[in-house]
């Protein structure tokens, strides 16, 4: 229990469907105050077409400003954007997919056999390019599609078995709608184990949406279950655009209240952390809404 990963994951997820436009120089405030809380892993921006997001349209001029310290990680949707990233050095990449064949359609315009054969392109020429290269492979709605309804356990084991059969390090699997409860967890976890052993503890993140206001819990199982990696975004920030309704990303600040309470220490100072979206809110017309960065700041 005492080693638990947090990947951070706000200035890319979080920001990337804000329709104000955020300048460099804010996004890069943002990440070194995230930086200076404590956090080691933070996945910093997209190289995705200027006209699919163009909040992130930056990443070429915001990537080789990033204070030095966490592990940074970066998007990467496509082959283009691939030789962008690998221009300013990215040692890190991520991959997009889902367990859903129309959300797929609906997010990237590909079904997921495209994806996942774009991937066999991608992932060799990053390992050519990048020595000690690591790389995350994303599976979206891996309990509930908006379009497709509920997924199997097995839809999402197919994919990720194609992931791991590629060679990603990790595969972070996405309650891309915010819906699923501890006893989905468990099924897929059950599915998870089946498939690949206990060693999959260690090659899984979780990506839980507080829609329903059931991401801490879902941690918690996930915990239970043995797993040691999750995504959060500092504030909540976030949503998907393609899934009506959904709500933010689990606040980071959440994971880490939770996680310290039981005596996993994160190495991260939650003060300083819930001080650290604050100017990003105000840039956007908010008021901080997670709940442990709330009471926190109500503190000062």
């Amino acid at each position: 229990m005492s080693q638990v990963r947090i990947i951070e994951v706000g200035p890319r997820d979080g920001l990337q469907n804000e329709a104000t436009p955020i300048p460099t120089e804010l996004k890069l405030r943002f990440i070194d105050a995230l930086r200076q809380s404590g956090l080691p892993e933070i996945e910093a921006t997209s190289f995705v077409s200027p006209k699919w997001v163009p909040q992130l349209a930056d990443a070429a001029e915001l990537w080789p400003q990033l204070p030095p310290g966490p592990l940074y990680s970066a998007l990467v949707p496509n082959q283009k954007g691939l030789e962008s990233a690998l221009k300013v050095g990215t040692p890190r990449i991520a991959l997009f997919t889902a367990a859903s064949q129309a959300f797929t359609t609906a997010n990237i315009n590909r079904t997921i056999g495209d994806s996942l054969a774009d991937f066999r392109e991608i992932i060799p020429a990053f390992r050519q390019s990048v020595t000690n290269g690591w790389i995350r492979g994303y599976v979206s709605t891996a309990f509930e599609c908006p379009f497709q309804g509920l997924i199997h356990p097995d839809q999402v084991v197919s994919v990720v078995r194609a992931l791991f059969e590629m060679g990603v390090d990790e595969v972070s699997l996405g309650d891309t709608v915010g819906r699923a409860g501890p006893l989905e967890v468990c099924a897929l976890s059950a599915g998870l184990l089946d498939a690949f052993g206990t060693e999959v503890q260690g090659e899984i993140a979780w990506h839980f949406h507080d829609t329903y206001g059931t991401a801490i819990a879902n941690v918690q199982a996930a915990l239970n279950l043995g797993y040691r990696a999750f995504d959060a975004s500092a504030g909540g920030l976030g949503g998907c655009p393609y899934a009506p309704g959904a709500g933010g990303n689990l606040a980071t600040e959440d994971l880490v209240y939770l996680l310290e309470r039981q005596g996993i220490r994160t190495g991260i100072d939650l003060m300083a952390l819930s001080q650290a979206s604050l100017e990003i809110l105000a840039h956007l017309g908010r008021e901080p809404s997670a709940k442990a960065q709330r009471a926190t700041l109500a503190k000062l």
